[in-house]
């Protein structure tokens, strides 16, 4: 049984900072033409923590008593997004990250006022650190993707592109934890049910779309992508459930087509995407008959990525 809502998502609409809502999207005819197909762009990134997980963070905060402290593990995203929500009501926010956590990720989170916390290599283990500090600290434990909030804040992302009649064939979401995947993928399924829903996730980082394809959690020993922002190794079970009611398909791509995929968004649409945020142009490029001539959507979800890295992999 799916543990999502939508009149909960829709009433999450109005704890969410109006920063966060109601996000350009626009079909990008010069990018559809280099992809063969009609190319609908939601772009996430123009708000104060440059991606879509304010409106989760908010949906979160919003529920919580005064006087409450929260932690949470992050790769960087979330854990901007968590400290500019708890900035706005005075909650104090730790956020744990694993030495590898991308430096520009860091920095950000600490201006926006939260405490980080170095913990082993990857999120994983950043995981295991910030479920220790809650528990010892008595904080609040935001997990991203099992804390159902952070899937239905998410989730508000489809009500935008859809409630007003889009005509779309196929939704093509990036998949990490899987609150975007499986909250804006159950939107799809209830107010367009025809529209193909398919997750996306770097096949250095394939733990959640193994699991999906296989109907149980399947974990990984390594992550090796550039795509930070969906990199982990053990999926939830709960989410996995989720995201076996609402996905029609689970495809991975290559660090080749995600960097393609991050050229092409700079190319034809004047966007900075971090490389979770190319992943749906990256699909298309790798199937370019499976989309061709189809109306597709896909959510631009965050842009924080370092300069010299973008850089790099956009010129190749």
């Amino acid at each position: 049984m799916v543990r999502l809502d939508l009149d909960r998502i829709r009433g999450a609409v109005a704890a969410i900072d109006p920063v966060f809502l109601d996000s350009p999207q626009y079909d990008c005819a010069p990018l559809g033409d280099a992809l063969g197909c009609s190319m609908t762009l939601k772009v996430e990134t123009l708000n104060p923590v440059r991606s879509f997980k304010g409106r989760g963070t908010e949906t979160v905060m919003a529920s919580l008593s005064n006087g409450a402290a929260v932690v949470c593990a992050s790769a960087g995203n979330l854990g901007q997004a968590l400290a500019y929500s708890g900035a706005r009501r005075g909650i104090p926010v730790t956020v744990v990250a694993g030495r590898s956590t991308n430096p520009l990720k860091v920095e950000r989170m600490k201006a926006l006022g939260a405490t980080v916390r170095l913990a082993g290599e990857d999120i994983e283990d950043a995981r295991v650190a910030a479920r220790e500090i809650a528990e010892s600290g008595g904080a609040y434990l935001v997990e991203d993707s099992l804390d159902l909030a952070t899937c239905e804040g998410a989730a508000t992302i489809g009500l935008e592109l859809l409630e007003p009649g889009e005509d779309v064939d196929a939704l093509v979401i990036a998949l990490g934890g899987g609150a975007l995947a499986s909250g804006v993928g159950y939107v799809a399924k209830s107010l367009a049910p025809g529209v193909e829903v398919i997750a996306v996730q770097p096949e250095g980082a394939p733990a959640m779309a193994l699991s999906w394809r296989s109907g149980r959690v399947v974990e990984t020993e390594t992550i090796d992508t550039i795509a930070d922002g969906v990199a982990g190794r053990c999926p939830i079970p709960e989410v996995l459930d989720d995201l076996l009611a609402v996905l029609d398909d689970a495809a991975l791509v290559s660090e080749d087509s995600i960097k393609a995929g991050m050229r092409l968004l700079y190319r034809h649409a004047g966007l900075v995407a971090e490389p979770s945020a190319a992943l749906g142009v990256a699909t298309v490029l790798e199937d370019p008959g499976r989309f061709a001539g189809r109306r597709v959507a896909t959510i631009v979800c965050g842009s924080n990525v370092v300069s010299s890295d973008f850089e790099r992999w956009v010129a190749a």
